[in-house]
């Protein structure tokens, strides 16, 4: 039977290289190795499991424990596949208390974050049974300015000690996200954000400690854990996501090159436009999501192999393609023909797409399907 190539896939279609998630998911590992921290994989990027052609290096750590999840349906995903010791690592929604409870009596060890009171009180309203304790994180601020409770504010130790003092819930640890390290450029940059992400960290475990409580600590970012700072040995884990797939915006914030990063869109030239001096392609938003919108002088990608190329815009299932200067030469893109697109966050366009494809060096191995919902 003849192999299939990528040339015979209907687009457009989401590629993903084993060989460089390999890489990727190796490296990590290796960082966290030589750091002396526990690597807690975060799945909101790819949300899938690997077939066992890939399943030597898994983006997690080489084991079915020790994952953070963005969504109840990942979690349940991947409870559902043996998977244990998850952090669900969003701050709990109210509406889904019972959701988690049910996990939480399901498995051995589901955790859960919380970063206000009245999150607390809900849970004493649900004790588990079989006098299981809730596993709770407190979610710290530590600069990045979107959930969690600020660092610095006393509210924070407050609810800390609130969480210990609460018959059937444990403090497992104090979770933080350095998102901040987003607006990087550079790893001297990115080394800046991870190490006051771990100073604060660290002061507030000493808070902690001179309160009498004690428990783990976990930060994480793709940018600080590719790059990360000494000091994150000091801490219990790190949570970074995007590594193993990687994107045009890690490598433009420095955490990878644009070699290292494993998935692609592919599609097709449908349209030729010479009154526009425009190229039409049959992958639109619904393709490769709208995330990166005037970032990049290529448009919403990078179109690999043609750096003098801009995907100037997108409708639900079609893009637009033209010359970042001069005339098109439009027997170089003849109708049918392939063009592959370096997504800008692969998070996002990982999220438009049923079924990745897999394949290495060209060669299709398979497909992945990730779970969707909430």
């Amino acid at each position: 039977m003849k192999e299939k190539t990528l040339s015979s896939l209907c687009t457009p279609a989401l590629v993903v290289d084993v060989d460089k998630v390999k890489r990727n998911a190796r490296r990590m590992i290796e960082r966290c190795q030589n750091l002396g921290v526990q690597l807690r994989p975060h799945m909101k990027t790819h949300k899938t499991l690997y077939d066992n052609r890939c399943s030597d290096t898994h983006l997690n750590s080489g084991s079915r424990r020790c994952i953070a999840v963005s969504t109840l349906a990942e979690a349940c995903f991947y409870a559902d596949r043996g998977f244990d010791d998850i952090i669900y690592a969003y701050s709990l929604p109210l509406d889904k208390v019972e959701r988690c409870a049910d996990l939480s009596e399901r498995l051995d060890l589901f955790q859960i974050l919380l970063d206000h009171p009245h999150a607390l009180d809900e849970l004493k309203k649900r004790p588990l049974r079989d006098s299981r304790l809730w596993h709770v994180w407190l979610k710290l601020d530590c600069g990045n300015g979107r959930a969690g409770v600020l660092h610095s504010q006393p509210e924070a130790l407050s609810l800390a000690q609130a969480i210990v003092g609460t018959k059937g819930v444990e403090l497992t640890g104090v979770y933080a996200h350095c998102g901040n390290s987003y607006n990087c450029r550079g790893v001297e940059q990115i080394q800046a954000v991870a190490q006051e992400t771990t100073d604060l960290t660290l002061q507030f475990m000493e808070k902690l400690k001179a309160s009498g409580i004690t428990c783990k600590s976990s930060i994480g970012s793709t940018p600080s854990c590719s790059h990360p700072v000494k000091d994150m040995g000091k801490l219990s884990e790190v949570h970074p996501g995007n590594y193993g797939f990687y994107d045009v915006q890690q490598s433009v914030i420095g955490s990878c090159t644009l070699e290292e990063v494993a998935v692609k869109v592919l599609t097709r030239v449908i349209g030729h436009c010479p009154h526009r001096n425009q190229l039409l392609i049959d992958c639109g938003w619904c393709g490769l999501s709208l995330d990166g919108a005037g970032k990049l002088p290529t448009g919403y990608a990078v179109i690999e192999g043609h750096p003098d190329l801009k995907l100037l815009s997108m409708s639900q299932e079609h893009g637009q393609v033209e010359p970042i200067s001069g005339p098109l030469d439009y027997s170089k893109f003849p109708l049918g023909s392939l063009l592959t697109l370096i997504p800008y966050h692969s998070c996002a366009t990982a999220a438009m797409h049923p079924v990745y494809h897999v394949h290495s060096e060209g060669r299709l191995l398979g497909k992945w399907t990730p779970t969707r919902g909430w």
